[in-house]
């Protein structure tokens, strides 16, 4: 086998392969092209503008029915995302075949409590680590991750020596508080919306005791773990060896068929269904893929989403604590782009796009200490 050069070939009996590098995965390729989108028309920002995202995401919510149902041609829009051949998101090999990344998701708290419950629950009940924090005005995002976010190599990882957690192009899960809001998103009572079905993490372990120390509300201990976070957005657990522990959001749709057709206008792809565990969904501690659900991701190495076909496909509601699924894009050679794009999916997800310029320059001016996983 070929080695790149500085990467060492590892064996992951979750993957039953060869690969190179920690994330590297052999399936589908593709790069993303935005030409039209089957919903809500994208809505420019600044990179960094957090005022008055709660209440717009309210109406962009209040109007999502009719979005989902309107076909929108953003030619304004194409130039920046045509797909090009050196338009790679930053430098890791394992995202060169793509020019857009899901880097992970965005859930909205109400109070400084449950702020610090959720952070909490996520770095107790499931090892993640707080790896960027930044403040802006009234809005406080703290980033959670397995590892550092950089799409880079980080300068101090050696090949063979450095531990897998410690390389870059980790996904994250944001904790968002406005402490000017007065929406209660999350009451610890049930959820108000189920259109977010659960976030997947395989990871090596879980402490359940702290979930439910840190406001988890655990439903399902049985082999695995599901549990509603403090948030209000429900989290799988499953002991595992994922390249990325965060290792997609699953989507309950109104119709798979549709939603599938709105991503692969994103960029996304069908993939493999990724696994944690050698027996790839054949025991107890890992449940196969979902009857009649399709996996998607814009790139083969990083977090996808998982479409699942709801039960009762009229009755999908948004969650209000989710804030966005948020994918990061380098646009074609020739063109610039600076801001934060939203759109809705055919199911009341939000996501956000940000140029490769505007995330590298936020998660560089807003990176804590981390102390890193021991060689």
């Amino acid at each position: 086998m070929k080695l790149l050069p500085l990467f060492v070939s590892t064996f992951l009996g979750t993957c039953n392969c060869f690969q190179v590098g920690p994330f590297q995965r052999p399936f589908l390729q593709g790069k993303i092209s935005f030409t039209k989108l089957h919903g809500q028309n994208l809505d420019q920002s600044g990179p960094l503008e957090t005022t008055n995202i709660i209440s717009s995401r309210r109406s962009i919510l209040t109007n999502s029915l009719q979005a989902a149902a309107a076909v929108s041609t953003l030619n304004s829009f194409s130039c920046l995302f045509a797909p090009n051949a050196n338009a790679a998101v930053g430098s890791l090999p394992e995202f060169s075949d793509t020019n857009a990344v899901l880097t992970g998701l965005t859930v909205n708290v109400a109070d400084k409590t449950q702020q610090d419950d959720m952070i909490a629950f996520l770095e107790n009940g499931f090892g993640m680590k707080k790896v960027n924090q930044s403040t802006k005005g009234s809005v406080t995002d703290t980033w959670l991750a397995f590892g550092p976010t950089e799409m880079n190599i980080p300068e101090d990882w050696e090949p063979a020596v450095s531990s897998f957690s410690n390389y870059g192009g980790h996904a994250t899960i944001r904790v968002r508080y406005e402490k000017d809001t007065t929406e209660a998103f999350y009451t610890g009572a049930d959820t108000t919306g189920d259109n977010v079905a659960y976030i997947q993490l395989g990871v090596p372990e879980y402490r359940i005791s702290q979930m439910v120390k840190n406001g988890g509300n655990v439903y399902n201990g049985y082999g695995i773990v599901e549990v509603i976070s403090p948030s209000g957005v429900p989290i799988r657990g499953i002991i595992g060896i994922s390249p990325d522990p965060i290792m997609f959001v699953a989507l309950n749709c109104a119709s798979v068929k549709d939603s599938k057709a709105f991503y692969e206008q994103l960029g996304f792809r069908e993939q493999e269904y990724p696994y944690c565990r050698p027996n790839k969904g054949q025991g107890q501690f890992e449940p196969p893929q979902p009857k009649k659900s399709v996996y998607m991701a814009p790139s083969n190495n990083c977090m996808g989403v998982l479409l699942l076909q709801a039960k009762k496909p009229k009755s999908v509601k948004p969650n209000p604590a989710v804030g966005s699924l948020n994918i990061v894009y380098q646009p074609s050679e020739g063109t610039t782009a600076s801001g934060s794009m939203k759109v809705i999916d055919p199911n009341s997800v939000p996501i956000s796009f940000d140029s490769y310029v505007d995330y590298e320059k936020t998660e560089k001016e807003s990176r804590v200490s981390v102390v890193k996983t021991p060689e």
